[in-house]
């Protein structure tokens, strides 16, 4: 017996590993379309996925991997986040000197800080392009209305992610870009002060100092961000993630045109009708979910052909990332210093157009006017109720030509009112007007600024195309365009070509030079 206990002992040991790879893969090896499906399905990591999943997916020119990549670059934020929150300090007397212990003293320290600084702001990047593509194809149509809206939502949880993990280091770049960002949180006293009740109603007061846990930027503004950025946004963006990619598997899978299901033909059937099915009839009520009805025959396993995919653009995502931190480092400046301000204090690049419109009115270009872009892209699903075949760039030639022109004409306006305001200014330095009525009133050029005359242009713009088109997809097509390109334009403009005191040089060589 014991000689006997001892044999199926060893045999056991030997087993081991393809024991254990039957106990994980429950159903064997998935080397058939039955056990592929059950693999997935099974897969409590990979079940969010669906068992199949469409030939026109897996195509380039559907999504170019976007989607993918930005949830890789949100997995190598998590990772590279998790090291460096070993070593960072979350406090004022010590915040600065840890960030330089990672980049100069800790082993692999400053290619984590790295990766995870030029990882963080290619998710911004993926993200907003994700969403351009969404809307060319017409990806926000019935039934996707929701998922649009938790897209935005992803979009907002995203550009919060990186804003607060700006004041981190705590040096002169980080503390003046959340000066300038909190400045924009309390821009609601602009319209108080020019009404002379912000004494008895400062709303704009309210929300800085919820923003800031204080009157000014230091030990409480400092957890309060880091609180944000390891734990409260994160969570909130990984469920959202979760419906975001549940929704996508109820809502049918990606959208597609009805060219991506060109017809099965099988001998004996007439034109028109479908093949026969081998699938034994599981209820006499029918099923009302996008995949009725839907044929299996132009789809494929997602084990493995969409992991395959899924692994390739991960490699890729994380080879240029490290490659951009072999070559280019994290900017790290001098200690925080409030008594020192940063000329030109920028906020990060992502909000740099904002700045340039919060330049003429701190309420107006960052408050009203992205609540506005916001709110109104989150509603397009709601207003484009137009019926047509979705998963088509552009919707066709016509939103083509739209597209383009409202490039031309987007550009146009962006660069004439940047032009008109570094030749010109604005009303409150236009001497005719002091003369004629004096000073101009605050709440005037509050609501009367570079930033309500783009929006009041491109909606007249977008009305226009209504008008001819008589197609609400066609405006929305050219309002989405417009902003699009001045978000570009303005961004450059303020990385580029402003400088100290926020005036317009064409290179940073004609910057004046200051002497100390």
């Amino acid at each position: 017996m014991a000689y006997s206990a001892g044999r199926q002992f060893l045999s056991n040991l030997k087993n081991v590993p393809r024991n254990l790879r039957d106990s994980v893969m429950r159903h064997g090896r998935p080397t058939s379309d039955r056990a592929r499906t059950q693999t997935v399905v099974q897969n409590f990591f990979l079940h969010i996925h669906p068992s199949r999943v469409h030939n026109h997916t897996l195509k380039w020119t559907t999504t170019m991997g976007l989607g993918i990549m930005t949830t890789a670059l949100f997995l190598i934020l998590t990772v590279t986040g998790i090291l460096l929150m070993v070593y960072y300090k979350p406090s004022v007397a010590t915040a600065f000197d840890s960030i330089k212990d990672i980049h100069f003293v800790v082993p692999t320290g400053r290619m984590m800080r790295n990766v995870h600084r030029w990882a963080a702001h290619g998710m911004v990047v993926m993200v907003m392009m994700h969403m351009a593509r969404a809307f060319y194809t017409s990806a926000y149509k019935r039934p996707r209305e929701f998922n649009w809206v938790l897209g935005m939502m992803l979009f907002v949880l995203t550009l919060g992610l990186s804003f607060t993990g700006y004041l981190l280091p705590w040096d002169q770049l980080a503390f003046w870009a959340v000066t300038i960002g909190s400045s924009i949180a309390g821009s609601p006293s602009e319209v108080t002060d020019a009404f002379g009740i912000t004494q008895s109603f400062d709303p704009g007061g309210r929300i800085r100092e919820l923003l800031l846990g204080a009157h000014y930027i230091g030990e409480e503004a400092l957890i309060r961000f880091y609180t944000l950025h390891i734990m409260v946004l994160p969570i909130a963006l990984s469920v959202i993630l979760g419906v975001h990619f549940w929704r996508i598997r109820k809502d049918g899978g990606l959208a597609r045109p009805a060219s991506a299901d060109p017809p099965i033909t099988q001998d004996g059937l007439k034109p028109g009708e479908a093949p026969d099915k081998t699938f034994g009839l599981m209820a006499v009520v029918r099923e009302r979910t996008p995949a009725t009805d839907q044929a299996i025959e132009n789809t494929s396993p997602a084990w493995p052909r969409l992991f395959r995919v899924e692994a390739a653009l991960t490699v890729l995502v994380l080879l240029i990332t490290v490659v951009l931190s072999i070559w280019l480092d994290a900017p790290l400046k001098e200690l925080a210093n409030p008594e020192v301000p940063e000329n030109p204090a920028k906020a990060p690049w992502y909000f740099l157009g904002l700045q340039e419109l919060v330049s003429y009115s701190a309420f107006m270009g960052g408050m009203v006017i992205p609540g506005i872009v916001v709110v109104g892209l989150a509603l397009i699903p709601y207003l484009d109720r137009e019926d047509e075949d979705v998963g088509i760039w552009f919707s066709g030639r016509q939103g083509r030509r739209i597209a383009t022109a409202s490039t031309v004409y987007g550009i146009v306006l962006s660069v004439g009112i940047l032009a008109f305001t570094v030749k010109f200014k604005w009303l409150g330095e236009w001497d005719w007007v002091r003369n004629l009525i004096g000073e101009v009133p605050p709440i005037v050029i509050t609501l009367f600024n570079p930033g309500t005359v783009f929006v009041l242009a491109a909606a007249a713009w977008s009305i226009g195309l209504l008008r001819v088109t008589n197609s609400t997809r066609m405006a929305a097509i050219g309002l989405f365009t417009c902003f699009l390109v001045c978000f570009v334009i303005m961004t450059y403009f303020a990385t580029f070509l402003r400088g100290p005191n926020w005036d317009f040089y064409w290179s940073q060589a004609d910057w004046p030079v200051i002497e100390h």
